[in-house]
């Protein structure tokens, strides 16, 4: 008989692996997220914890005692059950004894030298019959033969087609011919293991940062998963700049030296062509790698940046050692799109199976998941894969086999039709529509193409590459000189590149037809720089969230603002009842008196502030927002953080100020950075922002400059995971509520979604609003829709904005010790739920803030509360 399970640990409230003498609310952090976990398997818990409650350690102290505390008493009741059992043949016996035989040293070269008789005659006798044995060697049809992609049968050959050398790639995989890989062995899954993910790499630094200040950074195995372009260390695919291109050109690496294996042991006529060095050298020495994961295990938790600087000292990939080092790792982390993404899942061989997935950042989490599912592809792109499609066929049809050159033209036959629908554009004021994708199908007479079997062919065929190869061949002169550039070969407009957005616009179709909708953004007549495009919108979370919570143990989501929980629970979990749902919210562990929130309702000449979207830009309201600003860095030391509702608002104030003089003023008193739109520049910027601050704090009294200001956007990258620690923010300014445009069209169909998955929730089921949002392809202007909403669609909108203030404001206070003020400017922060119809922008802000907050009638009060702040906590700090 199976053992029984392992009961549950007990109930915890010491956390031994906490550095110093935890918060009180650290400490109920940590048992509520024990206990979570402890009444698992299938347990769903939301964490709330003000960023800077040292919520992160927290996170790792609790959940990693858990799994320590999980395996001990799953070590101490199989010690039992064997001892009861007397040794006899159990379930857990077969997974090993399958393990030992699997890897037999016998077993490996059969693998590597070649394919059994059987299924190498099949593969050779469809290429040598279509390509003619009558050709001479010297021929074209010799030459381009690398081109010609190998038959393919849809119905009843999957087998064969695998058998012919498709299984999914490892790091090993790719391992030079010299080297004995017989004694590898294939390592056993350690479960459960944790899962912790965040947005951003920046982020998961921080998380290794503080998983080494503890015992568990050493006593458990840790892997930190990153993008190629974070880990890649082949200078050649480096220097290649955009993610796109790095990815693309690894993969193409590994294909080419796959390829000519595959030529080298299933076609005798080109052994003579064997190209091992075609595959990237820094994955090629199977041992360099295996010395790689030993230096990982030993130097304990390791970040993005080690792991790069410990491939480049061995000279092994770091990106494929560290995903080989996934099976054996106790605790995996990793960025959002590798985990909740299923496509990377599968293709870094995640297994989510009885394990702990834990999210942090976890404030937009719906929105973020439906993103990833997103595609987007343009009509020049489109043109480009049309020409190209084309060309291949010219060149091969007579040679393509039946199966081959059917579903080569039924993509030609799609691409024209998508073509097709982006030109013919018979009003020329209509250039965006929106429709289900059964409408899109049917509208370009489309459905009634086996799109599964057809995704099914590009995934499997290496179609991708063997049209993009021949396309790129093309832009060869007869004399050999390339006429594309190393990087123009796989930018993002490459024909690699081009032929991915198609696969993944083609796999969006296969979604139901309510979970999302299709873009049809088509030129003008008259004329338009921009592309015109498709894209399919996901709009539905929650089955994409289902497929982790299926085989997760347990799943946490961690942010420092996770309200409004219903709202979570109708995108994510809708069929869970609100009881089973665990949920945490704490204060912040700073007292009170350390922070200043203020609603600045007028500025200093008594006009009041109004940066909603009609009046924002007017000059009277900009000029009035910069002599606040100029009166603000006088009465503020150190550093002040200033966010905008976008790029182009702070581009059109900062030029009005520049303008007027502003600018100057205010530089006699703060140095002035802006956020540059690059992500690449941000560091950069920030560590001159954080220079110039230290600088002034020794010289101040020589120059009268007090420390610096910093221009920053909501929802740019200085607005999420940013720390403003102590004199990097003393004061956090938000200008007006920063509410998305409710013209944009992804975010109008996102809004009428949620209003319909709301209905039921609505007072007296009232179902009469599905009348109101018809699928018809011309789109209704997004205030229409706004005001068209109940509550679910209006109150999604709402969160949206205050969402972005709370996560940019919260960036000042990282610790018990810190202090700063925030000034929310805008008249609207003054309204109360009282004498509005829909609920006050306050009423969204985080408890620990909301209750602090004060609202200044006039600009006289709000100097005065930032005087006497600053004066009592430069005194007691």
């Amino acid at each position: 008989m199976p053992a029984p399970p392992p009961p549950p640990p007990p109930p915890r409230r010491d956390f031994p692996a906490f550095p110093f003498a935890p918060y009180p609310i650290q400490s109920e952090f940590m048992s509520f997220l024990y206990g979570a976990l402890s009444s698992g398997p299938g347990a769903l818990a939301l964490l709330e914890s003000p960023t800077g409650t040292g919520k992160t350690l927290s996170i790792i102290c609790s959940a990693l005692q858990w799994l320590v505390d999980h395996r001990d008493a799953a070590a101490r009741g199989s010690t039992t059950a064997a001892a009861a059992g007397g040794g006899g043949e159990g379930d857990g016996d077969e997974p090993d004894w399958m393990r030992d035989f699997t890897p037999l040293p016998p077993e490996k070269p059969t693998a590597k030298k070649g394919r059994p008789p059987a299924a190498a005659a099949r593969s050779k006798a469809p290429r040598r019959a279509a390509a003619g044995s009558e050709k001479p060697e010297g021929s074209e049809e010799v030459e381009d033969e690398e081109f010609l992609v190998e038959e393919y049968e849809s119905d009843g050959e999957v087998g064969v087609r695998r058998e012919a050398g498709k299984r999914p790639h490892r790091g090993g995989g790719s391992s030079s011919e010299s080297e004995a890989d017989g004694e590898e062995e294939e390592e056993e899954e350690v479960t459960p293991k944790v899962f912790f993910t965040s947005r951003t790499h920046s982020q998961l630094s921080q998380f290794v940062g503080e998983l080494k200040k503890t015992e568990f950074g050493w006593r458990l195995r840790t892997v930190c998963l990153g993008s190629r372009k974070n880990l890649c260390i082949n200078k050649d695919v480096l220097k290649l700049g955009s993610a796109n291109r790095i990815n693309e050109r690894c993969l193409e690496l590994q294909k080419s030296k796959k390829s000519s294996k595959t030529k080298v042991e299933g076609d005798n006529r080109k052994v003579c062509q064997s190209k091992t060095s075609c595959g990237c050298p820094m994955i090629r020495k199977r041992g360099l790698q295996k010395e790689f994961k030993s230096e990982v295990s030993e130097q304990g938790a390791l970040d993005i940046e080690d792991l790069a600087q410990l491939g480049k000292k061995i000279g092994t990939c770091p990106y494929y050692g560290a995903r080989d080092m996934v099976r054996t790792a106790d605790l995996v982390v990793l960025p959002y799109q590798s985990l909740l993404l299923k496509s990377a899942r599968e293709s870094l061989g995640l297994n989510l199976k009885n394990s702990v997935v834990i999210i942090d950042e976890a404030h937009n989490l719906a929105d973020s998941l439906t993103s990833m599912y997103n595609s987007k592809i343009t009509s020049s792109q489109l043109n480009a894969i049309l020409s190209h499609l084309e060309a291949y066929l010219n060149r091969f049809q007579s040679v393509l086999g039946a199966g081959n050159r059917r579903y080569i033209q039924t993509l030609t036959v799609l691409t024209r039709s998508f073509l097709r629908v982006l030109t013919s554009n018979q009003d020329d004021a209509c250039t965006m529509t929106s429709m289900t994708i059964n409408q899109f199908l049917f509208s370009l007479d489309i459905d009634n193409i086996n799109i599964v079997k057809l995704c099914q062919y590009v995934k499997e065929s290496n179609i991708i590459h063997k049209v993009s190869g021949y396309a790129n061949k093309l832009n060869i002169n007869q004399d050999g000189v390339n006429h594309l550039s190393h990087q123009q070969q796989y930018d993002e407009g490459s024909s690699i590149a081009s032929f991915q957005t198609l696969a993944d616009f083609l796999r969006s179709l296969l979604n139901c037809n309510d979970n999302g909708r299709i873009i049809v953004a088509r030129k003008k007549f008259s004329g338009q720089p921009e592309d015109a495009y498709l894209k399919f919108v996901m709009l539905c979370a929650e089955k994409i969230f289902l497929e982790i919570t299926c085989d997760a143990y347990a799943v946490i989501l961690a942010g420092g603002t996770l309200q409004p929980i219903e709202e979570t629970r109708l995108r994510l979990f809708p069929n869970l009842p609100p009881s089973d749902i665990k949920f945490f919210t704490c204060n912040h562990i700073v007292p009170p008196e350390s922070i200043l929130p203020i609603a600045v309702t007028r500025g200093p000449s008594g006009k009041a502030f109004d940066f909603s979207y009609s009046s924002r830009s007017s000059h009277t309201m900009i000029e009035e927002l910069g002599r606040f600003l100029c009166n603000v860095v006088t009465t503020v030391p150190e550093g002040v953080v200033m966010f905008f509702a976008s790029y182009e608002y702070e581009r059109f104030v900062y030029d009005a100020w520049a303008a007027s003089g502003m600018i100057s003023k205010i530089s006699k008193k703060k140095h002035v950075f802006r956020e540059p739109k690059n992500s690449v520049d941000v560091e950069m910027t920030l560590n001159k922002y954080k220079e110039a601050i230290q600088s002034c704090s020794k010289s101040s009294q020589d120059t009268g400059v007090t420390g610096a200001l910093l221009l920053a956007v909501v929802g740019g990258k200085i607005s999420e995971g940013i720390n403003f620690s102590d004199g990097m923010g003393r004061c956090v300014v938000m200008v007006g509520l920063p509410y998305p445009s409710p013209s944009d069209v992804e975010l109008t169909e996102t809004i009428k979604y949620i209003e319909n998955i709301s209905k039921p929730v609505l007072v007296g089921g009232d179902n009469s609003s599905s009348s109101k949002y018809d699928d018809e392809c011309k789109l209704q202007p997004g205030f229409d829709i706004l005001r068209k909403c109940n509550k679910g669609g209006r109150e999604y909108y709402e969160n949206l904005c205050m969402k972005a203030v709370n996560q940019s404001i919260g960036r000042a206070i990282r610790h018990a010790n810190d202090y700063a003020a925030m000034l929310l400017v805008d008249s609207r922060y003054a309204h109360t739920s009282s004498n509005r119809s829909s609920s006050s922008p306050t009423d969204k802000l985080p408890q620990w803030i909301k209750t602090r907050l004060a609202c200044a009638q006039n600009y006289g009060e709000v100097h005065r509360l930032l005087h006497q702040f600053f004066k009592l906590n430069r005194q007691t700090h």
